[in-house]
C-alpha cells in the first residue's frame, strides 16, 4: 500500500505544484462549500491513480485544489464509507496520501443523528471527542513508521485551539452552535430507537458512520483536526419517528450557509 500511496501522491503534487494549508472533506450534503473555493484544479476521483470512488447520493465525487479565504486548499467533495464495501484502509487512503502532500491541517464535516435533547434537527455541533464503534480499526496491522508511531496518543483527537477559535467565530456571526461527543457505528442503517439509547448511555450526543476512522489515521500522523457534525435526525428509545436518506440531505443543506461561515472563518484564521 505504501507504493500506492506515494504513486497517488507524486500524481497530485506534479499537478498541484505546491502544499496545501489544508484539507477539507464534505459530507453528506454538504458539497455548496465546494463553491466557495477559488478552483485551480478540479480532479474526478476515476481520474486519480488508486484513489477510491464514491457511491452515495450527496457525495459528489471530485478533488478540489483551490484558494479560500487566502489559503490554499485540497477539498474532497465526497468521501468513502465503510458501508459501502470499501476496506477500513480504502476508507482512510486519501488522509495517507494528505499526508505524503505535507498538508497538516484537517476540516472535516458529517450529516449524524442527534441523542442529546438539547439538539435539533439543523443545528450543527462542533465534535470534541469520539467513540470509535467501528468493526475494524484503520492501525490494525503492520505500523507503517513513515507515517507515524504504533501507539498513537488520543488525548486530544480534535484540536482545541481550533475548537476555541471555531466557537468564536460563530460567537461573532451569531450562530447557535453546540458542541459533543460523535460516535461512529458501521451502518448502512439509520439507529433503531433503542441503539439510539445505548449511544446516550455510553456519552455520545450524536452518531453517524464516517469521520472517526479518518481522525485516527490524521493523528496517527500528526495532523490537527477539527470536526463539524449536522444533526440531521434525532433519535432514542421513546423516539420513533422514520428518517431517510433525502431529509438527510435536506437538513444539510438548512445548515449549509453556517457551516459556510464556520469553515471559511477557521480557514481564514487558524
Amino acid at each position: 500500500m505504501l507504493e500506492k500511496y506515494k504513486e497517488t501522491a507524486e500524481f497530485i503534487s506534479h499537478i498541484i505544484g505546491e502544499t496545501p494549508d489544508f484539507a477539507i472533506v464534505l459530507g453528506s450534503g454538504l458539497g455548496k462549500l465546494q463553491y466557495e473555493v477559488e478552483a485551480i484544479h478540479i480532479l474526478d476521483y476515476k481520474e486519480i491513480p488508486n484513489f477510491p470512488q464514491t457511491t452515495v447520493v450527496g457525495h459528489g465525487g471530485k478533488l478540489i485544489y483551490g484558494i479560500l479565504e487566502g489559503k490554499k486548499v485540497l477539498m474532497m467533495s465526497g468521501r468513502f464509507h465503510y458501508y459501502e464495501g470499501h476496506s477500513i484502509e480504502t476508507v482512510t487512503f486519501p488522509f495517507r496520501v494528505f499526508h505524503l502532500l505535507g498538508i497538516k491541517n484537517l476540516i472535516l464535516s458529517n450529516a449524524c443523528g442527534g441523542v442529546n435533547p438539547n439538539f435539533k434537527v439543523a443545528d450543527i455541533m462542533i465534535v470534541t471527542d469520539h467513540i470509535n464503534m467501528l468493526p475494524e480499526h484503520p492501525l490494525r496491522g503492520g505500523n507503517i513508521d513513515e507515517f507515524g508511531p504504533r501507539f498513537v496518543d488520543m488525548s486530544e483527537p480534535y484540536n482545541r485551539k481550533m475548537i476555541t477559535l471555531a466557537k468564536s467565530i460563530a460567537a461573532e456571526e451569531h450562530i447557535d452552535v453546540k458542541e459533543g461527543v460523535y460516535v461512529a457505528l458501521s451502518g448502512p442503517t439509520f439507529e433503531t430507537p433503542a441503539e439510539y439509547g445505548m449511544i446516550k448511555a455510553i456519552g455520545g450526543d450524536a452518531v453517524g458512520m464516517s469521520t472517526v476512522p479518518e481522525v485516527i489515521v490524521a493523528k496517527h500522523q500528526g495532523m490537527d483536526c477539527f470536526c463539524l457534525s449536522i444533526i440531521t435526525d434525532l433519535g432514542g428509545p421513546d423516539i420513533a419517528f422514520a428518517v431517510s436518506h433525502e431529509e438527510v440531505l435536506e437538513a444539510a443543506n438548512k445548515a449549509m450557509p453556517n457551516v459556510i461561515k464556520l469553515v471559511k472563518g477557521l480557514v481564514k484564521n487558524y
